[in-house]
């Protein structure tokens, strides 16, 4: 049994919400992992540069122990020139052993510097380790939290498909149009509302003007309730009329449109009918 326009209509606004939320909800569930992904990225970045700091600061913390090494040495050998000093029995002993132990302290003290320096930057590298390690336990303690949760609601949102799917496939077999259905799932995908009014000679999809002929024959499928369902020319969209004051829907001739030539949308030159004839070319110039 053929279907009225009007009950098409209602059909078509049930598959329509339908189709939205279903649509939204594939997004989210292709699009939420990408999150997880790019967190998960973050945190081998952090730790990337972690190792490599780390490397860093042990360079830094063998270079420091080399200093310490280097400091005991020249204390030791001073200590010794200065004992030594008590057995001379000469001035020119004296003299020797006075500018070893003078190099020795100029070297110990230079060394010393050094040293206070190169333990100020290896104290900074290890404080920074430190702020990053804790940096690091946190983004992955949230990545953990967000992994779960992702699950969770991937999980959700699969079984919530299953009911829209179910919803979708119940309509679509009242409708019985596969054609129809077909072509009208493509227009949701592009924009969210697929059924639109026609209100005077305008179609409040695209907001533009449709041929008054055609736009008269949309309000005559309606007034009989004849079951054919026609598509905007312009945007693709289902039109059904909605009437409007006489003032509002009058269109100067020269303002109405023209289907004439535009035939670069391919699906914007058909109209749709539930009739035997199905599904054809609307091929007339309007």
């Amino acid at each position: 049994m053929q279907m009225s326009v009007t009950s098409i209509k209602e059909e078509l606004e049930k598959l329509q919400e339908v189709l939205n939320s279903k649509y939204e909800l594939e997004k989210k569930v292709e699009i939420l992992p990408r999150d997880l992904d790019t967190q998960k990225e973050n945190l081998d970045l952090l730790k990337k540069e972690y190792t490599e700091k780390f490397r860093e600061y042990e360079v830094q913390k063998e270079k420091v122990g080399g200093l310490k090494a280097d400091l005991e040495a020249a204390d030791k050998e001073r200590e010794a020139n200065e004992k030594n000093m008590d057995a001379t029995t000469t001035h020119r002993e004296y003299e020797i052993l006075d500018k070893l132990i003078n190099e020795a302290k100029e070297k110990e003290s230079n060394i010393r510097h050094e040293l206070q320096r190169e333990e100020s930057i290896l104290a900074e590298m290890q404080e920074q380790l430190s702020n990053e390690e804790a940096n690091i336990n946190l983004t992955e303690t949230e990545f953990n939290e967000m992994s779960e949760k992702l699950n969770s609601n991937i999980e959700g949102y699969k079984a919530e498909l299953v009911e829209l799917t179910n919803q979708e496939v119940e309509i679509t077999e009242r409708i019985a149009n596969p054609e129809v259905i077909s072509k009208f799932q493509r227009i949701i995908r592009r924009n969210s509302k697929g059924i639109v009014a026609v209100r005077g000679s305008v179609c409040t999809g695209c907001n533009m003007i449709l041929p008054a002929q055609f736009a008269n024959d949309v309000h005559h499928t309606f007034k009989e309730n004849d079951g054919k369902i026609y598509f905007c020319p312009y945007c693709s969209r289902v039109l059904y009329y909605e009437e409007v004051d006489e003032e509002e829907s009058f269109i100067p001739t020269e303002e109405a449109g023209s289907l004439a030539g535009d035939d670069d949308d391919e699906d914007s030159q058909e109209y749709y009918s539930d009739s035997d004839e199905g599904i054809r070319d609307d091929d007339s110039s309007l």
